[in-house]
């Protein structure tokens, strides 16, 4: 099965992350955390603050994709997580949210973003998130209190998922673990012959 590194074509305009989208099933397998109140059942903070907390992008994270014809992995990273939390703030988008890729949402927002640079000292690891160092983590104001009702309290909504546009950078076969290649690209090789054994 190949492997497919994603990057930002930083020369094409549409290039980077448009929305974040609330889905159930987040590709990079990651739930967020509803600060909110027992109901969720995930971190209370405040029962007034209504926000979701989790990784949006994770570096060296294996995704699986099929388009019906072909089954792949594709990945990010580190260096192209930090361009695309960057280039999301800067084009302005970080009104942009959506459910489940399909329907545009209005009153979320992205309140909070950092990348994790530390195994212990950061903010993620406060509410029980082990996401490794260079992920993208951010913090989303829901002011629509159907959404918060009807999604998230429901649990209908348990992560999120990037909306953008990226370039193919290479194709790599699952075998071809080389010494010219890079420890990282080793390394997320080994880790999708794993995925791929245990499956």
């Amino acid at each position: 099965m190949k492997i497919v590194e994603l990057i930002l074509d930083e020369n094409q305009e549409e290039s980077g992350i448009e929305a974040i989208s609330i889905v159930e099933s987040p590709a990079i397998e990651e739930d967020f955390i509803a600060l909110k109140s027992n109901e969720i059942k995930l971190a209370e903070i405040d029962k007034e603050k209504k926000i979701l907390m989790g990784a949006l992008l994770i570096p060296n994270k294996p995704i699986y994709r099929n388009n019906g014809e072909d089954e792949y992995y594709i990945y990010f990273s580190k260096d192209t997580v930090l361009k695309a939390s960057q280039m999301y703030l800067t084009k302005g988008n970080q009104n942009n949210s959506t459910l489940e890729h399909q329907h545009s949402l209005s009153g979320l927002s992205l309140v909070e973003s950092w990348l994790v640079e530390d195994e212990v000292h950061d903010k993620s690891r406060k509410y029980g998130m082990n996401v490794p160092v260079g992920t993208w983590m951010g913090a989303v104001k829901v002011n629509n209190d159907e959404v918060w009702n009807d999604y998230v309290k429901t649990g209908k909504v348990k992560g999120f998922s990037i909306e953008g546009y990226f370039a193919d950078k290479m194709e790599r076969p699952k075998d071809s673990v080389g010494l010219s290649q890079d420890k990282e690209a080793n390394d997320l090789t080994e880790k999708i012959k794993d995925i791929l054994t245990n499956a």
